[in-house]
């Protein structure tokens, strides 16, 4: 690894986050709430506009398509907006914390001292995000980050995305390293010119030229 690091961005899901923290606990309250929550907030002018995004003629069809997209696991942007929402309300009523892994929070903490800017690209909506470094197992982690994407910058899988990234993290690309599970985001990034670190926890080494890591203890050289 490249000891010319200037700046790291990291996935959540599956990277500095467990898969069964979203898949198990954050999907299935979003899908049990969602539906009361849209009939709760959709005068609220923030409700409003996301709804403006869903198709279907009414409160209730745009409901059940937002209920479909859950269901079939859609990356689309209004859907993760307002799961953000319905998530802002669980956490700070307290039904569940934000899981982040030892080793990430560990390893976050060390770059940050060190002065690397940190950021996170992730599917789900930058509040999203926010909510779960601010309601962490390790309380709030939000200092560490020097910024949040989400998808309206872009697909994570295109390498436009990262270039437009690093455009605006005002970083040149071969000193930016990206942290994800996914292989083809990661090429995405590499296209870009970004150097590139593939996490695989507890599942089997994928085929790719990625530099592969089992934890982020083995992130050595940044």
């Amino acid at each position: 690894m490249c000891k010319t690091i200037k700046a790291i961005v990291t996935d959540i899901e599956g990277t500095t986050t467990a898969l069964d923290f979203v898949h198990k606990v954050l999907f299935p309250y979003a899908r049990q709430a969602l539906l009361g929550f849209v009939r709760d907030h959709q005068n609220e002018a923030a409700v409003v506009a996301v709804l403006a995004q869903v198709p279907g003629e009414g409160v209730e069809a745009k409901i059940h398509q937002l209920l479909a997209w859950i269901d079939e696991d859609r990356k689309i942007t209004p859907l993760k907006t307002l799961q953000g929402f319905v998530w802002r309300q669980g956490y700070e009523r307290g039904d569940f914390r934000g899981h982040v892994y030892a080793d990430a929070f560990a390893q976050l903490q060390a770059w940050y001292a060190a002065g690397i800017a940190l950021y996170v690209f992730s599917s789900g909506s930058v509040e999203a995000q926010q909510l779960l470094f601010r309601h962490s197992d390790f309380g709030d982690m939000t200092p560490l980050f020097s910024g949040y994407f989400d998808t309206t910058l872009g697909p994570k899988r295109e390498a436009s995305s990262y270039q437009q990234m690093a455009q605006q993290m005002g970083q040149l690309p071969e000193q930016i390293l990206f942290l994800s599970d996914i292989v083809e985001e990661l090429d995405a990034a590499q296209q870009a010119g970004w150097q590139t670190i593939c996490l695989a926890r507890g599942q089997s080494i994928p085929l790719t030229s990625h530099l592969v890591v089992r934890d982020f203890t083995e992130i050595k050289d940044v």
